[in-house]
């Protein structure tokens, strides 16, 4: 009994040093993998630049390595042409662009597949989408999203051993531009639809907090998705969810096509689309236990014999139009009444009146602002030149500010 005793004791000591070094294995090649993509070498990736060619043969090197089947329209490789204006309220042409999809595709000869995606394009110098307000510069993404990208590398790896469904790897470019590449391969895909069961999208995972702030959007979009992340979580993950199939990112390109959707986000930050978003902020080992997580749940999700799609009630395919803004970045992991202020731009309106970061809007103008919708359909009531009141709730004390848009 004693040797057994023994016995025991060393598989166990044996089986947590080969999961310690596993995790830093991975770790490292997280670590290389979102160093390099957020590297001035590719000066920004933007959506039809050198720097965004550059980053796609470095995915497709990372799928070759992993033995993915090429699943794009040119070897890994899907080519899309787009029309960027202006600006998102614009009808002015400022210039076409091509981007470029790299698609792999891991074939387990099951009747369902599995889409797994994130963007890879970044905002390159930062002429069009920063909030950063000196000299130009690159903006290298590291968070946003060379993160994600990361993380979907890595699963191309760690799925090998649930073979319970087959893999599509989608690495997107034109995100930053209106998800102008999930939008094309949604319409032009590679693969039969139908047979795919869910997708997963990351962007901006690389900051999780002290709080293990996980924020999953989607989760309405299936009825199996709460019971399923509430199982997955052995990780003490404080999660944040929203019901909507529809958001600021790719995977609504795919919502739009009935299949169930999660999107998951680890939080706005000071440094998002600006200069400062770099490799040294980057928390991996939050990346790692995400990568664990969603694992976790894929391989959950095979018990299930009929996994449905449901529409969410909240969904509105036309979001708010407005031509002018405070200056503000929200908190998108805020879950109280009102829009909280997680950052606020220099020389922007909010910034010129006096709205400070910890704010939480709850009012503008004649509009009750409950949430980021109501927010941003009040923004829309105003012009660049118009004169309101902004109530903010500031440390339990409710502040009228008056304002000019600029």
């Amino acid at each position: 009994m004693k040797g057994k005793t023994i016995i025991s004791l060393l598989l166990i000591f044996s089986s947590c040093i080969s999961n310690t070094d596993n995790q830093e294995e991975i770790i490292s090649k997280m670590r290389a993998e979102v160093t390099y993509l957020s590297s001035d070498k590719l000066e920004g990736r933007e959506t039809g630049t050198e720097g965004e060619r550059l980053a796609a043969e470095f995915i497709a090197s990372k799928f070759t390595e992993y033995n993915l089947i090429p699943k794009g329209t040119e070897d890994y490789y899907q080519y899309f042409d787009a029309t960027i204006k202006e600006n998102p309220h614009s009808n002015t042409v400022k210039r076409e662009i091509r981007g470029i999809n790299v698609v792999g595709y891991i074939d387990n000869k099951a009747e369902q597949s599995i889409i797994i995606g994130a963007h890879y394009d970044h905002l390159g110098f930062g002429e069009f989408g920063s909030l950063y307000d000196g000299e130009k510069e690159i903006h290298n993404g590291a968070d946003d999203n060379a993160s994600g990208v990361s993380i979907l590398i890595n699963l191309a790896n760690e799925l090998s051993s649930i073979k319970e469904y087959n893999y599509l790897f989608i690495a997107f470019s034109g995100e930053e531009h209106g998800l102008f590449g999930s939008s094309y391969y949604a319409k032009n895909p590679t693969i039969d639809l139908a047979s795919v069961r869910f997708m997963i999208n990351f962007d901006m995972v690389g900051r999780l907090n002290d709080e293990k702030t996980l924020a999953i959007n989607g989760v309405g979009t299936s009825q199996d998705w709460t019971e399923l992340i509430t199982q997955a979580n052995t990780y003490e993950l404080n999660l944040k969810t929203s019901e909507s199939g529809i958001g600021p990112s790719d995977q609504t390109s795919f919502y739009l096509q009935d299949i169930p959707v999660l999107h998951f986000f680890t939080g706005q930050h000071a440094d998002y689309h600006k200069p400062s978003d770099d490799v040294e902020k980057i928390n991996f080992s939050g990346m790692y236990t995400l990568l664990n997580y969603v694992k976790d749940i894929i391989d959950a999700s095979t018990s299930i014999t009929e996994f449905n799609f449901q529409e969410t009630a909240s969904d509105s395919t036309t979001a708010p139009r407005f031509t002018v803004t405070l200056g503000v970045m929200p908190d998108y992991l805020f879950d109280g009444k009102g829009m909280r202020i997680d950052g606020v731009s220099k020389n922007k309106t909010a910034d010129k009146y006096g709205v400070l970061k910890g704010d939480i809007v709850i009012k503008l103008g004649d509009v009750q602002v409950n949430d980021m919708m109501a927010y941003m359909k009040a923004l829309g009531q105003f012009n660049k030149g118009d004169a309101t009141v902004v109530r903010v709730l500031r440390e339990d004390t409710e502040v009228d500010i008056d304002i000019v848009f600029q």
